[in-house]
């Protein structure tokens, strides 16, 4: 319940805090003492809209906060509108946007009257008191529709549209077949084929050269005959005896080198055939490097890259090929369900509708014809339609134009519906209405009271009779300023209070007679 509210800087009122009780609360007073601005700092929590010039003149801000009680669960909740600048929300302590202020004042206050802050106004709140009045089973429905949600979800995590993957794959499977065919194995291979090149390509010259230089280099050429000759002239001269030694080796190197050239002779062979060969690999290596990579180890590592974005983007085309099959059979339960919950929610819509009718037609509403409109492919579109008097024309309930015809329909649907938020607030409920009817009303809110908190501003005095506690809201003008304040009243000023209701003269005894009357007759049917 609603257990404390407090009010500074808000229109008339200074500073104010009212502790409420459990049960039905009436709050009274004059006409223009302040409940206006109970009721709109009540509207303020539950995230409706601030104005500055709802600040009381002199005051920088204007705070409202209120505490809510439920078992041992406690909420906070508190708006503060300053003359200057947005307007700040707390939820428990913590800054919060408006809208998640309304979220969860949502959950715990329901406000009707002729303020805008009315959550039966809105269509899913019509849609959920449906859905809760037929015991709608939405299960199959919320699964249905939470499958093809997921399936979707998964499609487009992969990207691209289906043409644009197909596009790609062919485009991978080019290049990998590519580069599969070129074989590669080395990214060392056409430095390889670079030096074979460079040797076949000029096979002949490197013959001559060979030639040439084994003739000068043999043991019948000029080179080996001049070491020969020098060897034999310093030979047996001991002085001599280190530099003789280094030219036989010298003499011994160039034997070996010149058996090195022979053997490389034998394998200088002119190969056409070869040298087109390893022309022609050069040249699928240098355009493989042009489109893939900048070396043949980009190249290789480009292939693997590939190679597995092409398994990928294919394991794909399967999966989302299951999918599809998958949101078709998603979709179909989608129907199947919805159609159900649609037919459920037509069938209920009437008994409701019913309902509501006649609890109207104890509050003064005799005449009045409601309607709950199901429509959409589940029943989604909910809108409950009044027709407050005969030949009325039926219209959404944000349309009514009387606040006091909006706070009763509400009223009617609230005892409908078992499981509204605990806190219910009306403001204007008994409007154009007296005598039985309002005993009809003080009734219908002590009942609804079972249970939970109701709090109700009435001019009535039949409507406060029926209230477990009752607070006067009044206001002191002294000339220089206007200031409400609030207080709950004990059993005697309840007298004295409901007197001044019913005849305007709360000094009379006749008045104050048919007060505790009023208040006895009351009690019993509470």
């Amino acid at each position: 319940m609603l257990a404390e509210l407090r009010i500074t800087g808000l229109g008339v009122i200074d500073e104010i805090e009212v502790v409420f009780g459990s049960g039905l609360t009436a709050l009274t007073g004059e006409t223009g003492a302040g409940k206006t601005m109970v009721i709109g700092a009540v509207e303020l929590l539950l995230g409706g809209r601030s104005d500055p010039s709802i600040v009381r003149p002199g005051s920088a801000e204007a705070v409202v906060e209120g505490r809510f009680v439920f078992g041992e669960d406690e909420h906070v909740l508190r708006r503060v509108v300053p003359v200057d600048g947005r307007s700040r929300a707390y939820v428990n302590g913590h800054l919060e946007t408006a809208s998640t202020l309304a979220e969860v004042a949502g959950r715990l206050v329901d406000l009707h009257g002729q303020h805008a802050h009315q959550r039966l106004l809105g269509a899913v709140a019509q849609r959920d008191a449906l859905d809760q009045f037929g015991a709608i089973d939405l299960h199959p429905l919320v699964s249905a529709r939470r499958r093809v949600a997921e399936i979707d979800t998964e499609l487009s995590s992969f990207g691209g549209d289906e043409r644009a993957r197909a596009r790609e794959i062919d485009l991978l499977r080019f290049q990998v077949s590519e580069l599969d065919e070129a074989g590669l194995t080395d990214s060392a291979e056409d430095d390889r084929l670079a030096a074979e090149e460079n040797v076949l390509g000029d096979a002949v010259a490197h013959r001559e050269a060979l030639a040439a230089a084994i003739a000068l280099l043999d043991g019948d050429g000029p080179a080996s005959d001049a070491i020969g000759r020098a060897l034999l002239a310093l030979e047996s001269r001991s002085p001599f005896d280190s530099s003789v030694a280094r030219l036989a080796s010298v003499a011994a190197e160039l034997s070996d080198t010149v058996s090195d050239l022979r053997n490389i002779a034998e394998r200088l062979e002119e190969d056409p055939g070869r040298l087109d060969a390893v022309g022609g690999r050069r040249r699928l290596l240098a355009e493989l490097r042009r489109k893939y990579g900048d070396d043949l180890a980009s190249v290789m590592a480009y292939q693997t890259e590939v190679a597995e974005r092409l398994a990928a983007l294919e394991d794909h085309e399967a999966r989302a090929a299951a999918l599809d099959a998958e949101r078709l059979a998603a979709e179909a339960a989608c129907v199947e369900a919805a159609a159900t919950v649609r037919a459920a929610r037509q069938r209920a819509a009437p008994d409701l509708a019913n309902q509501i009718c006649e609890h109207l037609h104890t509050l003064a509403m005799p005449r009045a014809t409601v309607e709950v409109e199901v429509a959409g492919e589940a029943g989604d579109q909910v809108e409950f339609r009044l027709a407050p008097n005969s030949g009325s024309a039926l219209l959404p309930l944000s349309r009514v134009a009387s606040g006091g015809e909006l706070a009763r329909t509400m009223l009617a649907v609230s005892m409908v519906l078992t499981a509204s938020p605990p806190v219910q607030l009306f403001d204007e409920v008994d409007a154009g209405v007296g005598g039985e009817a309002a005993h009809r009303i003080g009734d219908a809110l002590a009942k609804l009271a079972v249970g939970r908190q109701v709090l109700v501003v009435t001019h009535l005095a039949q409507v406060a009779a029926y209230a477990d506690h009752q607070i006067l809201v009044a206001k002191v003008d002294d000339g220089d300023r206007t200031v409400a304040s609030v207080r709950p009243l004990g059993t005697d000023e309840r007298v004295v209070e409901i007197s001044r209701m019913l005849s305007g003269s709360p000094d009379s005894e006749t008045a104050r007679g048919h007060a505790s009357e009023l208040l006895n007759t009351a009690r019993p049917l509470n």
